[in-house]
């Protein structure tokens, strides 16, 4: 009766108890309809005029059942936004009295209208107003809420669609390239190369690849001594394009999360060093220079160098993922520029995604060519003199090239200038000179003292036994001398000098060689059943590299036959048992340490020949090279006369 309408009909049906006269109370049912009041009117019956009125009824509160049901949705769904709408005036009335009024919801426009104002990819886009959205929600006492706050600016702040503007003109970068660095010609040949590419694609508006991406971008990776201008020459990359510079240093980098990011959960969590180089940039195609790849180290924080597998693929790139961030960035268009002082310890996975360019070292000639053009006018301001306060002669240079620094770079170079400058400044202000001083090399020997280097190998080749080898190390090209000597004691070779596993076993199969060729060598079988001894001085340096074996072969055949080795011969290359010369890596620095060590022979395997091309013309005119493909080529030129040989005095 009460979902009928009238809670009345209940009390005046308690009262009624004939059949007839309940069946006539359905007459006050407002939902019945005339038609169906007049059929009950007209039936005689009393049961029959029951049953009518119930199944009426019943159909009746069906009906009201449902139209309850939908109704209290429709209430509940009011009464939710009505109190969520009573909540944020009564937030909003709170923070009016805390005088905190309008913070969020001005950040909340601020954050959309920045939004608006960018043109980002759908899913980017997307991403950042459910953050919004989230951002607007969340309440200021919500931990929560500074995440996303933090969250949001990280995003904000990375240059999303901001490009610089390139510069396509080859020739004007070359010119760049030329006055910002002396040599380096293979580098500046790869970047001019791969700005006519660009200027291709672009004047003939190639489309984008299957990826979307607008080109593959170029990894190179410089890889070369220290102070050979690696860096710097990213600097002068950046200018010649008309792109951002930024650098990303690598060195002991243990943890994948600087690179990548920290999850935004953590305390303190930030994005990668990659993301932050763009954010520095405030472009998204700028060069990039990620330092020392090959110092890069691994524990239980992860594997940085696999993290940097995605970002060096160029197939990859596009769709870089930060842990921080948690969208998809495009690195395709950045110029990545990787460098190392040596590849072998680039991870192999890593330096497969490189292109790899060395630059091994300079000249005698090219390095007083950088010094008299970029390190004296650098050194003279810093020291604060003038161009006509000073002047520097050639020769003066040329000495403290080759009598004060021995290096493949120049940045020892760089301090001794800077050391004489400052002398000469001294001199200056204490009335010592008058201006302009003419520097030469008196002035030099005066104001750097004694000679740091000289020419030591024939000192150290002094007889039987010594033998001067070639090998490169982390610093550039270097000599190596290898001393071997014989003594009474049970048979077997003593190795000092700290040699790794590889220089150890080049000596044990240099000794085999020369037990089973004694008598082609002119060796007495007693000879080899004493205790040999083979050290590589300067003990304190670990070497290793495959590299030594003629040397080491060479120094036992001179101990045993009584010959000794020529002092301006040096030589490289691995040896097998059978003497074959195998060739060997980096013979363009061990051809320059060479040169500046005043050698004038130099002994390579002979499958080395073509990577003579490498070396400087001026080097090669003042070098003479044998190659070998037998270790009895490397004898013939390497060892003096046997005595016999030698003619008769007259």
């Amino acid at each position: 009766a009460e979902k009928l309408g009238n809670p009345r009909i209940a009390d005046a049906l308690a009262g009624v108890d004939d059949p007839g006269a309940l069946a006539d109370t359905a007459g006050w049912a407002p939902d019945l309809s005339v038609e169906r009041k007049g059929v009950l009117l007209e039936e005689l019956d009393p049961e029959a005029r029951l049953e009518k009125a119930l199944a009426w009824v019943r159909e009746t509160l069906a009906e009201l059942d449902v139209s309850e049901q939908i109704r209290n949705r429709v209430t509940e769904g009011m009464d939710k936004t009505q109190r969520e709408f009573l909540l944020r005036q009564q937030m909003q009335a709170i923070r009016e009295e805390l005088g905190e009024n309008g913070d969020a919801d001005d950040a909340v426009a601020e954050y959309r209208a920045k939004l608006a104002e960018l043109v980002l990819p759908d899913d980017v886009r997307n991403t950042i107003e459910r953050e919004v959205d989230k951002f607007e929600r969340t309440s200021e006492q919500s931990p929560e809420h500074g995440w996303i706050r933090t969250w949001l600016d990280t995003v904000f702040e990375v240059p999303w669609g901001t490009r610089s503007e390139e510069t396509l003109d080859v020739v004007a970068a070359r010119a760049v390239l030329d006055a910002d660095h002396t040599g380096l010609d293979d580098v500046k040949d790869r970047i001019v190369e791969y700005l006519a590419v660009r200027t291709l694609r672009a004047e003939r508006n190639m489309a984008d690849d299957a990826s979307g991406r607008r080109g593959a971008g170029a990894i190179l990776a410089l890889v070369g001594p220290p102070g050979v201008g690696k860096t710097s020459l990213g600097e002068s990359i950046a200018s010649a394009l008309g792109r951002e510079f930024v650098r990303v240093a690598l060195g002991g980098v243990h943890d994948e999360a600087e690179l990548r990011g920290h999850r935004r959960t953590y305390v303190g969590a930030r994005p990668g060093r990659i993301v932050r180089a763009l954010t520095e940039a405030g472009t998204m195609n700028p060069v990039i220079v990620l330092d020392e790849v090959d110092k890069l180290g691994n524990d239980w924080r992860g594997d940085p160098s696999s993290a940097l597998l995605e970002v060096l693929d160029p197939a990859q790139n596009h769709t870089f993922r930060d842990h921080y961030l948690e969208i998809d960035l495009d690195l395709s268009d950045v110029l990545f520029l990787a460098t190392a002082n040596v590849a072998e310890t680039i991870p192999g996975p890593l330096l497969d995604r490189l292109e790899v360019i060395r630059l091994d070292g300079y000249t005698e000639d090219e390095k007083v060519a950088i010094a008299h053009d970029h390190l004296l006018t650098r050194q003279r301001d810093r020291s604060g003199l003038r161009d006509d306060d000073v002047t520097v002669e050639d020769d003066a240079l040329r000495l403290v090239v080759t009598d004060y620094t021995r290096e493949a770079g120049v940045r020892n170079l760089e301090r001794e200038i800077g050391k004489l400058l400052r002398k000469v400044a001294a001199r200056l202000v204490g009335g010592e000179v008058q201006a302009p001083v003419t520097v030469d090399e008196a002035v030099v020997r005066d104001a750097l003292g004694r000679s740091k280097f000289f020419n030591e190998v024939a000192d150290r080749i002094n007889g039987p036994g010594v033998a001067t080898g070639l090998a490169v190390t982390g610093s550039g090209g270097d000599v190596l001398f290898i001393e071997a000597s014989v003594m009474d004691g049970e048979p077997g070779l003593t190795l000092t000098g700290q040699l790794g596993d590889v220089m150890k076993e080049s000596a044990q199969i240099a000794l085999s060689y020369v037990q089973a060729h004694a008598e082609e060598l002119g060796i007495a079988p007693d000879a080899l059943k004493r205790r040999f001894h083979l050290h590589v001085p300067a003990g304190a340096v670990p070497k290793d590299g495959p590299s030594a074996g003629v040397t080491m072969t060479t120094a036992l055949a001179s101990l045993l036959s009584g010959r000794a080795v020529r002092s301006n011969v040096g030589m490289t290359g691995e040896v097998t048992l059978q003497g074959r010369v195998l060739p060997i890596g980096g013979v363009k620095q061990k051809v320059l340490a060479a040169q500046r060590a005043g050698l004038t022979e130099v002994i390579l395997p002979a499958r080395n020949g073509p990577d003579l091309d490498d070396v400087p013309e001026a080097t090669r005119d003042a070098l003479s090279f044998h190659l070998a493909d037998d270790v009895k080529d490397v004898l013939t030129v390497a060892l003096e006369p046997a005595p016999e040989a030698l003619p008769s005095a007259a």
